[in-house]
């Protein structure tokens, strides 16, 4: 995996030991911080590529941090709470959290957890197969999304590029500016709307209503995005329908 950094955020200091010595069992770099403080003045000088953020740091609101982190840098966050409730884990994944892990935790789990969202990061799909999510099909180098039934829905370019952005990325939350950059070129701005428009209509044409609707895109408040189907590359009886994947091969 390459040399990674991980900045331990926990005002606890027998947590942060543990952690320490758990992640550097891994030959993974590891900084400390106990409040807001000392965990800016980390990002400011260091490199990071990963960070545990307890959810109550004293007085200070994790939530919050976690959004100013993702607003400031888009950099994984891997949450870790007593808070156990599905409420309280669907609020931090809203927040910025890419995972979250409730105390007391597995330490195998937690380095399996950390591993996974790194590889989310750094995992990005060819734009030569055909993917598969959930009720359709979506062929990334030409555009065309499939319903499973062979029904074709209509796209916008935007929407394509859009679509294919996200499978492309599965699991991995986008900013604004990522997403931005791909659709126009150019970095996002707090009073350009248009890219939540844009998901709000893509999201329409791809997330079912019954029984329930399907969340296949999930907002993430102040930073962006992120694709939570179930992304697949398209195979042998897998692939479109009528059609071999490999039909469509270079």
């Amino acid at each position: 995996m390459g040399t990674v950094t991980i900045l331990v955020v926990d005002d606890e200091l027998g947590v942060r030991k543990v952690l320490r010595a758990a992640f550097e069992s891994e030959n993974w770099d590891v900084l400390e911080a106990r409040d807001r403080a000392s965990l800016f003045d980390a990002l400011s000088s260091h490199r990071v590529d990963l960070i545990t953020l307890d959810l109550m740091l004293g007085n200070e609101d994790g939530l919050e941090l976690a959004h100013q982190l993702r607003g400031r840098r888009n950099i994984p966050i891997l949450m870790i709470s007593g808070k156990a409730t599905a409420a309280d884990r669907i609020r931090g994944l809203e927040f910025g959290a890419d995972d979250y892990i409730v105390k007391p935790f597995h330490i195998k789990e937690v380095i399996l957890r950390v591993k996974r969202t790194l590889e989310l990061y750094r995992r990005e799909i060819s734009a030569q197969v055909n993917i598969l999510f959930d009720h359709a099909i979506f062929q990334v180098r030409r555009g065309v999304l499939t319903s499973i039934d062979g029904t074709p829905v209509d796209l916008t370019d935007l929407e394509r590029k859009l679509l294919a952005l996200f499978v492309q990325h599965p699991g991995r939350i986008l900013s604004r500016d990522e997403i931005s950059q791909t659709l126009h070129g150019r970095n996002w701005s707090p009073e350009d709307r248009t890219i939540d428009g844009h998901v709000a209509r893509l999201r329409r044409k791809i997330e079912t209503s019954e029984p329930e609707p399907a969340r296949l895109i999930r907002s993430v408040r102040g930073v962006g995005y992120v694709f939570t189907g179930d992304v697949r590359i398209a195979r042998g009886e897998a692939g479109l329908p009528g059609q071999h994947p490999d039909d469509d091969r270079q």
